[in-house]
């Protein structure tokens, strides 16, 4: 069956939904997107990527097309009229069709689209064995000049550093700033666990606040664990006892190797088992089970 798609106002099947090339998402990147899962038929903590996604709007001087409690509504809808109780939802918002060359424009009409996939979780291995990662120099960036990173459209860095870490058979790239900092994962947000307090790099303009992140530090808090948001370098994550990478897909994924060299014992270590099972445990009471 074919899946089917939300897009500005219409159900549509997946083939029939079509983006104008004028599109200022299509032409410029000029666009957010938030990406959901689904478990049992629930969004896990809906209410966290909206809050997200309006901060990045607000940020960015773009007006949602739809309300918060519609966005919602839609979001649901979407995922109803496709096959499956286990799902990962994309959301994209773009600023809607503009003309060609101006780059500013303010009269423009956003563009919503949703499209719903099944969950296909990473290999078993990958959480019995943990994972490896490189650190990718100097690769990551900020988007004009903003406080905090936002959940852009605008992927070309990722992207560039993801091939990187593919040459290098790591599963992500940790980007690093000019100023040697430790940003994000091409995908992921990065944990260091070293003498029993959990690190990770603070929020700013290049590390995006991810709701898997701020989930982990919650539940971390919560355990008694010591948690700091801090400035890190590649010899803080090299030096690490543990490491993890947090996203919505992969949840809580252990990290065993950085650049060719094993991290602590080389397997996953007791915090990260911990929280893995802290998280299921929050997944299970967000969902009713």
């Amino acid at each position: 069956m074919e899946p089917v798609v939300y897009l500005n106002g219409k159900f549509v099947a997946l083939t029939d939904a079509k983006v104008s090339i004028l599109d200022r998402g299509f032409c410029y990147g000029d666009a957010l997107f938030e990406t959901m899962r689904v478990y049992s038929g629930k969004i896990f903590h809906l209410d966290l990527h909206l809050d997200r996604l309006e901060r990045g709007a607000d940020r960015i001087f773009m007006k949602l097309p739809e309300t918060r409690e519609r966005i919602q509504e839609i979001l649901y809808e979407t995922f109803n009229r496709n096959q499956g109780a286990d799902a990962v939802i994309r959301m994209t918002v773009t600023r809607g069709v503009g003309v060609l060359g101006k780059l500013w424009q303010a009269d423009t009409s956003p563009t919503l689209s949703v499209y719903v996939r099944p969950y296909s979780g990473p290999p078993d291995e990958w959480y019995q064995n943990g994972v490896p990662i490189s650190l990718i120099p100097n690769s990551a960036t900020r988007l004009g000049g903003l406080p905090e990173q936002i959940k852009s459209a605008n992927y070309l860095s990722q992207i560039l550093a993801r091939k990187q870490a593919d040459e290098q058979n790591s599963v992500d790239g940790i980007m690093i700033n000019e100023q040697g900092e430790v940003c994000d994962g091409t995908i992921s947000n990065i944990f260091v666990m070293k003498k029993g307090v959990l690190s990770t790099p603070a929020v700013n303009g290049y590390v995006l606040a991810g709701v898997t992140r701020q989930v982990v530090l919650k539940l971390a808090a919560e355990a008694g664990t010591a948690c700091k948001e801090r400035s890190m370098t590649a010899d803080d994550v090299v030096q690490g006892d543990e490491l993890f990478l947090t996203n919505t897909g992969w949840e809580i994924l252990p990290v065993t190797c950085v650049d060719g060299k094993a991290v602590g014992s080389g397997r996953p270590g007791p915090m990260t088992q911990a929280l893995r099972q802290e998280f299921r445990k929050c997944v299970d009471a967000e969902i009713g089970k």
